[in-house]
């Protein structure tokens, strides 16, 4: 089947542009730019609507195994497509830990069934995720993990640590890292300042982050080893960040679109669908953290979807579990952005699309020529108010419920196949 759009605000991160024009798929690829139908193509008028490259969620937690009424690869597969999300990369952080090849191929296999979009999968750093014993780095890479990392659990013991890096570095391996200190973040709920002691909640200070990120950086430069950080959240570890960049360090950065478009005030009366591993930051932060995006100091931005069911949240807020889900609003909130003149379209698409799939070695996130015809098309301005119950996730911790948000997905297509089509009243 060929299908050429037709009248398409085409968003190219690549270039740096946005352009009106046309794009021809065929077998999957895009095949033309801004030339005519192909006879017997199928023409879809975009009628001025934006066309991109489908986003790249790094960093989405599936239920499966041992939390699938959390989040199923169906659920979270049909809330991608919903999303604009064309390819998300899961987190090991299952029950049990995703650390042997036999639990990866398991998981490869049930997204490859179940979930429309592309699928790929981090592994465990460690046996458990527990910081004791590392992980089969090899078999798990010759399986088709992309990148290993334990997630929130930090590995506290650097001789341990600087033998999984020394390890990778041989394999060509990229390591994620969560920079919070864990002495200091244990307990915590919010960021500590004159808000939290107002709230009478237990705060962490942004210091936390800056230290532990120092310590990864001290153990990257000793090992050579490739290092992305999930979350960098604190202005305070910027300097750091391009103190590691400069010095030729393999180190990228990343950061959820809840930190670049929520604040710690967001916490208010209590919600604890406010409540995310790291805390929301100062409004300042928030602020050093759009400049960062902007400038390309951060280069990853990510929904950090983290399903937790109402029973986890339905609790005191220094009780309740932390994460909120983000995949079908990743691109709605990330349009905030844009509407405030903050970041382009073309700069947002190049931390939501391109760069990670740079960062992980995939084939997506470009419109060009011979890329994949992995595509989101989406009305920018069309405003609606989100309903956390419509949304597709099983869970529905969304920070944006009841809010006013702008930017509609209205097709979703993977490899040239529709997978999302926006029903129209």
């Amino acid at each position: 089947m060929i299908l050429h759009f037709t009248n398409a605000r085409l968003i190219d991160p690549e270039g740096d542009s946005v352009t009106t024009g046309s794009l021809t798929i065929e077998d999957g690829r895009i095949t033309a730019l801004n030339g005519g139908a192909p006879a017997g193509a199928e023409v879809i008028d975009a009628r001025g609507k934006c066309l991109a490259p489908g986003l790249v969620d790094w960093g989405v937690h599936v239920g499966e195994p041992g939390a699938r009424h959390k989040e199923s690869y169906r659920s979270a597969g049909l809330a991608a497509a919903a999303g604009g999300v064309t390819t998300f990369i899961t987190r090991p952080d299952t029950t049990p830990a995703t650390d042997t090849p036999e639990a990866l191929d398991f998981l490869r296999r049930r997204a490859g069934a179940e979930a429309p979009v592309h699928v790929h999968h981090m592994a465990a750093l460690t046996r458990g995720r527990e910081g004791r014993e590392m992980a089969e780095i090899g078999f798990l890479q010759d399986a088709g993990a992309v990148a290993f990392t334990d997630g929130d659990h930090v590995i506290e013991n650097t001789k341990i640590f600087s033998r999984c890096l020394t390890y990778a570095r041989s394999l060509g391996a990229l390591v994620v890292g969560h920079p919070q200190d864990p002495g200091l973040s244990k307990g915590s709920a919010v960021t500590s300042g004159k808000f939290a002691s107002l709230r009478g909640l237990p705060g962490v200070s942004p210091m936390a982050e800056r230290m532990a990120f120092d310590r990864d950086m001290a153990l990257i430069e000793m090992t050579g080893a490739r290092y992305h950080a999930d979350q960098v959240t604190s202005a305070r570890t910027l300097p750091a960040l391009e103190r590691a960049k400069k010095n030729g360090l393999d180190v990228t950065a990343g950061i959820s679109i809840h930190h670049l478009t929520l604040n710690e005030y967001d916490v208010g009366d209590y919600r604890s669908f406010f409540k995310l591993t790291p805390p929301l930051r100062s409004e300042e932060d928030r602020l050093a953290m759009i400049e960062a995006v902007g400038s390309g100091l951060i280069d990853v931005v990510g929904s950090m979807h983290m399903p937790q069911d109402e029973e986890s949240k339905r609790l005191p807020f220094e009780e309740a579990a932390p994460g909120a889900v983000g995949l079908e609003t990743l691109l709605p909130a990330a349009l905030r952005l844009y509407h405030n003149d903050q970041l382009t379209l073309p700069q947002l698409w190049r931390a939501m699309a391109l760069n990670p799939a740079k960062r992980l070695g995939l084939d997506a996130g470009r419109l060009a020529v011979g890329a994949p015809a992995d595509l989101v098309w989406f009305d920018a301005d069309a405003p609606f108010v989100l309903d956390r119950f419509t949304l597709r996730s099983k869970s529905k911790n969304s920070p944006f419920d009841g809010a006013r948000l702008q930017g509609r997905v209205l097709g979703t297509w993977v490899a040239g196949q529709p997978v999302y089509a926006r029903e129209v009243a």
